[in-house]
């Protein structure tokens, strides 16, 4: 929920509706920034300023409070004997209005307050009146979300107690997302506020006294565990301490039913001890499931546990988000460009109540595995004393030396989700995330899927692109350096050195950015000019040019996905967008909603982001230029257009198979003619496989993988 989503009023009056319960309480639940200007410091001030900041607080929100000394005709006079003297005389000022409370409520309220300065989360400026003459008379305020919509507020209510509860007193509210004359009367109290804060404002001077600050916590400050449900205890018709827990605790919503292998996989998870993998086949609902798992154990620790939710990339946090949301769950959102900007503070926060606060202590962060990986993050993380919940999505890539290390023995709770858990040619990562995680508690292949009816059936279409002569006589000069470079060990495995890893690198983007591919391509979308839903799976690599070295991508060469791209709108006017690492949470936003609209674009074409956990449900027709050898890449690949979709009865698949040489010519070459065409031909030849097998034309492949057997089989390739 967002500031937008509320009904807000364009005016309160005290003595027709309580101000705190319907217009602070409600607004800064959802706000991550209050930003409040008030005309006079005192003990009574700062204790209306606390009401409705709990909520906010609890969220690793951030407070800025402007406000000014009461002072004397003493003080004034004072004042003017010097600049030291002033500073003196405007301190005393201040820590004379910080007067003792005997009101349980009112402790709690500024024993909140001193904790929330310490924290950082309260900051408070002072401001004066140039000349010393005057006073400060604003009464202004800022509530913020974090989706950028802004509420001003200002009126003839000064944050007392008296104006809360004796007063008849009015606050106007403006907002930033309506139009017209509120939006202009909005900018200018939001501008007043920033140029007060930042010191440019006219005729004052704003100043910082720490010493306030320290002598706020020295004063006030009882415990230091946070005391959240002032708030609550205090405004809330319904005072249950059992139902506050019940409003804040993490669970399935009504609107979700699990599935029964869903079902399944929680209950095997629950009893493993919490613990274990859900191997699931894309496209089936690992989130969902995965949150429900959460939901559950959530439930079970009476919500007094950390979430730690890891994703591979930025656009896979922004998706889950999405979902957590549903679950009662706000979370802290961390990387680089996360809109919450102070989410290090926010996770600092939730550590410190898991620890220390014994009530409403959940917290739920998510982030990239780069994140996650920070020197920053891990420390902050081993400050945690309580329960933790690690869960990890497209766990594979966990596996990798780099990340495995931190998965330690801290995390009590454990969850992987991967459609391709074990990973490529990596034993020794694979077995590391076994002991880590344990077992598979749910196994929910891609046959079963089909087969039940929670993905779409498809066909597949082998497309075969021939390598050009140039392509072929670079692709064999490699293959020879590369078994120059090749050793075998003493357990019989094959291992490159470094030279021959680059090596391979280089001669797979030649298979990937195959010349002829483009072309062919062509041919087979003339037929789906007219139609929508298409997806075009590019390389991550360039087309390159006859006469280019291939040892250096050349400056003239054109991305293979630029090439497709114009290509598609060009030659055969289709509407088409790019979706990469490259578009913003926006743009990505606007080509989704495209997709799905009647006269939006008809195709996106799309590199390696799309590989993991990106929803398009909507894909129908999917063509795959990239011809990745990685079982875990193409498994993936076809998951994303499997997914169900309104109005999807099927789906189709058109692979580009790349192959050395033409058949006909193969047929006439000798075994050591053929010699380096044969790891080529085996990895394109399982894929083949692979994707015909669960095909509703699976027979129709079977000639064209039986014509390639017929020409490579006798040179003993394992094909099986």
């Amino acid at each position: 929920m967002s500031l937008k989503d509320l009904n807000i009023e364009v005016e309160y009056r005290s003595k027709h509706t309580d101000i705190a319960t319907n217009f602070y309480i409600p607004l800064l639940k959802e706000a991550s920034i209050y930003k409040r200007a008030v005309a006079y410091f005192s003990s009574s001030s700062l204790l209306e300023i606390s009401i409705g900041i709990c909520a906010l607080a609890k969220r690793g929100g951030k407070i800025r409070l402007v406000t000014s000394p009461c002072l004397s005709k003493e003080d004034i006079e004072a004042i003017r004997e010097g600049y030291l003297k002033r500073n003196e005389v405007i301190k005393n000022a201040m820590l004379s209005k910080l007067e003792e409370v005997t009101e349980e409520f009112e402790k709690d309220r500024l024993d909140l307050l001193a904790n929330l300065i310490a924290m950082n989360i309260l900051e408070i400026k002072i401001v004066l009146i140039e000349g010393g003459t005057g006073i400060f008379h604003e009464k202004v305020g800022i509530i913020e979300d974090e989706f950028g919509n802004k509420v001003a507020f200002s009126g003839s209510m000064n944050e007392s107690e008296t104006a809360f509860k004796k007063n008849y007193e009015t606050i106007d509210v403006f907002c930033n997302w309506k139009i017209g004359d509120e939006t202009r009367r909005f900018e200018k109290k939001f501008d007043a506020f920033e140029n007060m804060w930042n010191g440019k404002d006219k005729g004052i001077e704003v100043i910082e006294f720490p010493e306030i600050s320290e002598e706020i916590i020295k004063k006030y400050r009882r415990r230091e565990q946070v005391d959240f449900s002032v708030d609550m205890r205090e405004y809330c018709k319904d005072n249950s301490k059992e139902k506050i827990k019940k409003s804040l605790g993490v669970r399935l919503p009504k609107e979700y039913k699990l599935r029964d292998y869903q079902e399944e996989a929680i209950k095997n998870w629950i009893n493993n001890n919490y613990r274990g993998i859900f191997d699931m086949a894309t496209g089936t609902g690992k989130t969902l499931t995965a949150l429900g798992a959460i939901a559950k154990l959530s439930e079970k620790l009476q919500d007094k546990l950390g979430v730690i939710i890891v994703c591979p990339f930025q656009h896979l946090v922004e998706q889950w988000v999405e979902d957590i949301k549903k679950f009662n769950m706000k979370p802290i959102v961390g990387f680089s460009s996360s809109p919450q900007k102070d989410w290090k503070d926010r996770l600092k926060l939730a550590i410190r109540k898991l620890n220390y606060d014994d009530s409403n202590n959940f917290f739920c962060f998510i982030c990239t595995n780069a994140t996650f990986s920070s020197r920053e993050v891990q420390n902050l993380l081993q400050k945690s004393k309580k329960s933790l919940l690690l869960v990890v999505d497209e766990a594979h890539n966990f596996g990798a030396i780099s990340i495995r290390k931190l998965l330690i023995e801290k995390y009590n709770y454990r969850l992987a989700l991967s459609a391709t858990f074990d990973r490529y040619m990596d034993e020794e990562g694979t077995s590391e995330l076994y002991n880590f995680f344990e077992k598979k508690v749910i196994e929910y292949p891609l046959k079963k899927a089909i087969e039940e009816k929670m993905l779409t059936p498809y066909y597949y279409y082998p497309i075969v692109v021939y390598l050009t002569v140039t392509e072929l006589k670079k692709y064999n000069e490699l293959s020879k350096k590369i078994k120059k470079e090749s050793r075998i060990d003493e357990k019989g495995k094959v291992t490159l050195s470094e030279l021959g890893k680059i090596l391979i690198l280089k001669r797979a983007r030649i298979i990937a950015g195959a010349f002829n591919k483009i072309e062919t391509l062509k041919k087979n979308l003339e037929k789906y000019k007219e139609e929508k839903n298409i997806l075009v799976y590019c390389g991550a690599t360039n087309i390159l040019s006859e006469e280019a070295d291939f040892s250096n991508t050349d400056i003239s060469d054109t991305k293979q996905i630029d090439c497709v791209q114009q290509m598609m709108y060009q030659k055969l006017g289709m509407k088409v967008a790019k979706f990469t690492a490259n578009e913003s949470i926006e743009e990505r936003l606007k080509i989704k909603d495209s997709f799905v609209s009647k006269d939006g674009i008809q195709a996106i074409v799309a590199i390696k982001c799309l590989d993991e956990g990106v929803n398009i449900p909507g894909i129908k027709t999917a063509f795959i230029l990239a011809s990745t050898t990685n079982p875990k890449e193409y498994i993936q690949r076809r998951g994303r257009v499997l997914r169900k979709a309104e109005g999807k009865e099927y789906a189709e698949i058109y692979d580009f198979i790349t192959l050395p040489r033409h058949l006909n010519e193969a047929k006439v070459l000798s075994k050591e003619k053929l010699e380096y065409d044969i790891s080529l031909v085996t990895r394109e030849v399982r894929r083949m496989k692979e994707f015909s097998n669960l095909s509703k034309n699976s027979m129709s492949c079977q000639k064209l993988i039986m014509d390639i057997e017929e020409i490579y089989g006798d040179l003993d390739l394992n094909l099986e």
